[in-house]
């Protein structure tokens, strides 16, 4: 898209890109700069419009994914929002605060450019200015220039911003798709062959048409490949119903329902108390000497929570009792919420599952390494998506290699900030519980930032900070590529507030500081900062 002389459309201090959660709550917390944002398709909301099935629910109750300033009408309502209650959610909170006017929606980005005056970033230079200073957000002139393609003209205009936030997410879009080898892949396959991303573009009559009376294998065992199964369990009821086969690789724990033994499971994982039993960053000397004298506590609640789901589900009897803790799934972000008739359905012989390493396409299914065969209509890609692509493709180099470091992870401090990236923001790109809750608070975090309300610590700190928390991801899961903070996630809220001048502690009382969870309404701004 070379291009000599660019003119503006319009040039504004602060862009945004994509407006699903992330993106209206940076809208929300920016509107004072009167933003742009770019949404790529006609809506807000981001996966839960374009990545949900018919059976897409949220994994957590109400009162732990909803904003500070904006609670849920019956928020005490302990069942799981369905994808178009939660969407109906967002579309309330953009309307209340007027955050529609910011958006302009069916407008793709297609080009970045950087026109900063420094140099593209060195790591052995401190690039930045004195002592690897990283600067303001906001400098009084452009950093970025974005292309932007609109449909469905498909004309292209070009827009100025000194500070430009990237709320794409991890997840949609770019698809990851399994290799084969050659003549062992779907093009061999006589069946039809969809992964999750096109599956959720079908309406719910498209969908139960694809599944009902066929041989289906879901290849995947995370919750969009659970729902999928279920949801091909329902359109397969009757004597006529083929069975739906689940092909595994990772086995992951699954939870019925947020209640252990009869106890609340916010419990074990979510109040202050319990997440002191875990390694975290900036620990210190008194910690980091009382960290193996825990590792017994945090292995006991793990083997607790363990002996409830074996009793609860029929993990052993269908082989899909994971070999590790389950607090490397809960330290992830991997912990799935099973319908409420999955194993039911299983016990029907509706669903199955297959355990397999490898696998290929034969003319008629799939085929493993033990030499079986499974034969199959429709296979199911509940694969995932390739987020890293997805941001790389996005960026122009030498910031597209910048992006994730040697391990494939965005080292972003407090989450937000890259700091190899000048004026730049990337909101939803750490896990936690409840990812609205992780983003708000981060918002919040950015709009005192780009207002000069703090500043930040040398690149070389931020550098050393994300390095920290790497380094305990690493210490607490094998799966710690997903940038997962849930249990460590008060002391990272706890930072963020202390950089904005916030009191770290939010609850009214010791006793509620110490065993009650903490959600959004705890960071609510009025009357809570020092």
């Amino acid at each position: 898209m070379a291009c000599e002389q660019i003119s503006y459309l319009k040039s504004s201090r602060v862009g945004i890109i994509g407006a699903g959660v992330s993106g209206i709550a940076a809208a929300k917390q920016l509107s004072h700069h009167n933003p742009i944002v770019f949404e790529a398709t006609d809506s807000i909301g981001g996966v839960w419009k374009h990545c949900s099935f018919a059976s897409t629910k949220l994994q957590t109750p109400r009162c732990d994914f909803e904003f500070s300033d904006y609670p849920w009408a019956d928020r005490d309502n302990s069942s799981f929002p369905s994808y178009l209650e939660i969407l109906d959610y967002l579309h309330g909170y953009a309307k209340h605060f007027d955050v529609l006017k910011y958006i302009k929606f069916n407008s793709r980005v297609v080009e970045i450019r950087y026109i900063g005056e420094r140099e593209p970033i060195n790591l052995d230079v401190a690039p930045h200015g004195p002592a690897g200073d990283f600067g303001s957000l906001l400098r009084g002139h452009p950093f970025w220039e974005v292309a932007v393609e609109t449909h469905p003209s498909k004309t292209v205009e070009w827009y100025a911003f000194e500070l430009l936030v990237v709320c794409i997410g991890r997840y949609g879009d770019i698809p990851r798709m399994p290799v084969f080898p050659p003549n062992k892949g779907q093009e061999i396959f006589g069946g039809k062959v969809m992964h999750t991303i096109e599956y959720c573009k079908l309406d719910k009559e498209a969908a139960r048409e694809l599944l009902k009376g066929k041989k289906v294998a879901v290849i995947g065992y995370r919750k969009s490949a659970i729902d999928l199964a279920a949801e091909c369990a329902e359109a397969n009821q009757g004597a006529d119903g083929q069975p739906c086969t689940m092909v595994i690789r990772t086995l992951h724990w699954t939870v019925p329902a947020y209640w252990i033994w009869g106890l609340p499971f916010f419990l074990f994982y979510s109040t202050r108390s319990s997440q002191f039993l875990h390694q975290r960053p900036n620990q210190g000397l008194l910690r980091n000497l009382l960290s193996p004298l825990l590792s017994p506590v945090r292995k006991a609640v793990s083997k607790f929570i363990e002996s409830y789901l074996v009793w609860k589900l029929p993990l052993v009897k269908y082989g899909l009792k994971p070999d590790h803790p389950f607090e490397e799934d809960y330290a992830s972000c991997q912990m799935a919420i099973l319908p409420e008739n999955f194993f039911s359905e299983a016990d029907k012989g509706k669903i199955l599952f297959k355990r397999a390493s490898k696998w290929w396409f034969w003319n008629g299914g799939l085929e493993f390494e033990d030499n079986t065969k499974l034969e199959a209509d429709v296979v199911l890609l509940a694969t995932g998506y390739d987020g890293n692509k997805k941001i790389q493709d996005l960026l122009p180099e030498p910031f597209s290699s910048l992006i994730v470091d040697s391990s494939g992870i965005m080292p972003l401090y407090r989450g937000t900030i890259h700091p190899l990236i000048p004026n730049m923001a990337f909101v939803g790109y750490i896990e936690s519980i409840s990812n609205l809750h992780a983003a708000e608070l981060r918002c919040k975090w950015l709009s005192r930032l780009a207002d000069g309300l703090f500043k930040l610590p040398s690149i070389e700190k931020m550098l050393e900070q994300t390095t920290k928390e790497m380094e305990t991801l690493k210490k607490t899961t094998r799966f710690y590529k997903r940038h997962c903070i849930s249990t460590f996630s008060i002391n990272h809220s706890d930072e963020i507030c202390e950089e904005m001048g916030w009191k770290s502690w939010r609850k009214n009382n010791w006793l509620l500081e110490a065993f009650a969870p903490y959600n959004s309404q705890d960071y609510a701004d009025q009357d809570k900062i020092n």
